[in-house]
């Protein structure tokens, strides 16, 4: 296969269906060597796409290395919990050992990954824009283990083991992140049911959303650019907006009325007893309590702006959600068409 994509997140679908859609041979990896709700193929190439699933477990380095083999172009698609300690111990693990197969294969190596490493860069200052020239500064736990992570990645491509590039997303959301996103399952499912909704921070904060889709598709277009490696790329994203217009937007398509509460991070060790997920969201609370602005400019310039507009995201993203729900709640939606 020539391509291997390691992860079936909601980053790993996207990039599937990216790949499938221009008629690549793809082998997704997953610990269980299944997927449910496969994507569809689209476009003209689509009909040419090969697919396989393979179970493999990538902490494991000969497993990984073995799933590697034919492989012109890996993607780390690939992820512990969301938790500072795994992290800490495991990212390094796991993103070492897709590494070392890319090596085995002298495979490029496209990494999605997030903005943790700037989080304390920018924020807070008035116009100030996130963009891939900011040093990584961050003093997090979780930003400190994404830096060191991305140091052990760039050290391969310097030396020449490796041909790297970084795709950077913004907080994303999208089908598939019920659990993942700040616009995930405590949104949309209430929306569509006319219920309240639950978000974390100053709901009148303007903030880069990225679209998962996008996100899939970038990681596609970097793959097939020789001028992609050795930099990172800030995934194009629809013009910042706060929380409460984009909640505005999912009621409106939701044909329901906007209600939803703004959790006070005072409150989140007391709620993180029934949902520890919660605990690990604490340290990352500023960035919902000042503007975050990102900037594409670097992708728009060389491969055009690809975001989808954020209406038609949320719109397809609802679609999702509501597919989602017990089949008598599903009954009741009404999405306006």
């Amino acid at each position: 296969m020539k391509h291997v994509i390691f992860g079936s997140g909601p980053l790993g679908r996207a990039t599937l269906k990216a790949l499938l859609r221009r008629g690549e041979q793809v082998r997704l990896v997953n610990r269980s060597g299944h997927l449910s709700g496969l994507p569809e193929p689209l476009g003209p190439s689509a009909g040419k796409a090969q697919f396989e699933i393979v179970r493999a477990d990538a902490y494991d380095l000969e497993s990984a290395q073995a799933v590697s083999v034919g492989a012109q172009v890996i993607y780390n698609c690939a992820a512990p919990i969301y938790s500072a300690h795994a992290w800490e111990t495991q990212l390094p693990v796991l993103w070492g050992n897709i590494l070392e197969g890319a090596a085995t294969q002298q495979a490029r190596l496209v990494i999605g990954d997030n903005l943790y490493m700037y989080d304390e860069v920018g924020i807070g200052s008035p116009g100030q824009v996130i963009h891939e020239d900011l040093p990584m500064h961050s003093r997090t736990r979780k930003g400190q283990a994404r830096i060191r992570v991305t140091e052990q990645m760039l050290a391969a491509h310097q030396t020449g083991r490796v041909r790297v590039t970084f795709a950077r997303a913004s907080n994303f959301f999208g089908p598939h992140t019920a659990e993942q996103s700040v616009l995930g399952r405590r949104v949309f499912e209430p929306v569509l049911q006319g219920k309240t909704a639950q978000i974390l921070g100053d709901p009148d904060m303007p903030t880069t959303l990225t679209f998962i889709e996008d996100f899939g598709e970038a990681m596609a277009i970097l793959a097939a650019s020789d001028s992609a490696f050795g930099k990172a790329w800030h995934i194009p994203n629809a013009p910042a907006m706060t929380q409460r217009e984009v909640l505005h937007l999912i009621a409106q398509i939701s044909q329901q009325p906007l209600r939803f509460t703004a959790l006070p991070g005072w409150l989140l060790p007391v709620l993180s007893l029934a949902a520890p997920p919660l605990r690990e969201i604490r340290e990352m609370l500023p960035k919902s309590q000042h503007p975050y602005l990102v900037s594409s400019e670097r992708f728009v310039a060389a491969y055009g702006d690809i975001h989808t507009p954020l209406e038609t995201a949320l719109r397809l993203t609802a679609q999702w959600f509501a597919g989602q729900l017990p089949k008598q709640a599903q009954a009741a939606v009404r999405l306006f068409a």
